[in-house]
């Protein structure tokens, strides 16, 4: 008598825009799908309430531009600022959430699909001391000084995936994938052959994908995808702390796998903020990593899988 091999779904996911990019949710189980979505949507919302700049109505909003003295805020806001000084903490500054005054003085003071191309001045914003160091959390009372403006963008959607993948796995018992812009989250069961990603910025660019376990988290960083012309420059969104104005576009894009989206945005960002200093910095992490060059091309480093035309930093330096 032959046995038969039970049927294992295949993955099943969807698409959706959201927050000026791409949200895409990927589940080991069709039939959760629907109540998958419905805890994503409901995780996303909570972080846009709390922390957006571009909602009037957001509770970070009603903080803008004023000084703020042990302020009761939300449980929701306080892990989102938690998680933003433990980035600010793990890349020595490189990613600073008080850059608020900086974003909107290179022009991306609104959705970035409103933002257009503008002949005025690009100014520079120099500080002698990190902002973030300022800034006091105890528990959910939060101080912040006159003349600092918060921004939680980058590390507000990382945890936003973090917090959708956990919940989806935990509350539905399924594998999950969660992306949101460059930021993946997986959580609980991993599908045969692992959670396929691909890494690619923009079409025409070197792509990779690689396999991951369920638990890793991938983050990109670009300097193309949300830049502008300012003058006789061209900015993106990417904030040196030290200047005020946009990193130098050393690195097109940079990609870090860790074990949280906030644990590998924060790196991506901040490589593309320490430019020829990255490799180096991102190896000390110890953590896969790929950048992509301005001329194209590909360095990979930590153990990142090699690719055609990829040069590994153990070679390249």
């Amino acid at each position: 008598m032959s046995r038969r091999t039970a049927h294992k779904p295949a993955p099943v996911g969807t698409d959706w825009e959201l927050w000026s990019t791409t949200g895409r949710l990927v589940v080991t189980e069709p039939d959760a799908l629907e109540a998958a979505r419905a805890i994503v949507d409901e995780e996303t919302m909570a972080v846009e309430l709390a922390s957006s700049r571009f909602r009037d109505d957001s509770e970070l909003a009603a903080f803008r531009g004023r000084a703020i003295e042990a302020a009761p805020i939300s449980a929701t806001l306080a892990a989102l600022i938690r998680a933003a000084l433990m980035a600010a903490e793990l890349t020595d500054g490189a990613v600073d959430p008080t850059l608020g005054t900086a974003m909107d003085a290179i022009g991306y003071d609104r959705d970035i699909r409103l933002v257009l191309d503008d002949d005025g001045p690009v100014r520079a914003i120099a500080s002698t001391r990190p902002g973030w160091r300022y800034l006091h959390l105890d528990g959910q009372l939060l101080t912040v000084p006159s003349g600092l403006v918060l921004d939680l963008g980058a590390t507000a959607k990382a945890v936003a995936a973090d917090r959708a993948a956990a919940r989806v796995a935990s509350e539905l018992g399924v594998g999950a994938l969660v992306s949101l812009g460059g930021d993946v989250a997986t959580a609980g069961a991993t599908p045969d052959g692992g959670w396929q990603v691909t890494v690619q910025d923009l079409p025409g660019d070197p792509s990779g994908q690689i396999s991951v376990q369920g638990g890793t988290a991938i983050a990109t960083s670009s300097t193309q995808r949300r830049s502008w012309r300012r003058g006789q420059a061209i900015v993106h969104h990417i904030i040196d702390p030290v200047t005020g104005t946009s990193a130098p576009s050393i690195w097109r894009s940079a990609t870090v796998a860790g074990p949280s989206c906030l644990v590998a945005n924060a790196l991506s960002t901040a490589a593309i903020v320490w430019g020829a200093r990255a490799p180096q910095r991102l190896t000390e992490h110890r953590l896969p990593a790929r950048l992509v060059s301005a001329d194209g091309s590909v360095i990979v480093l930590g153990g990142w899988p090699a690719e055609e035309g990829s040069t590994e930093w153990e070679v390249w330096r």
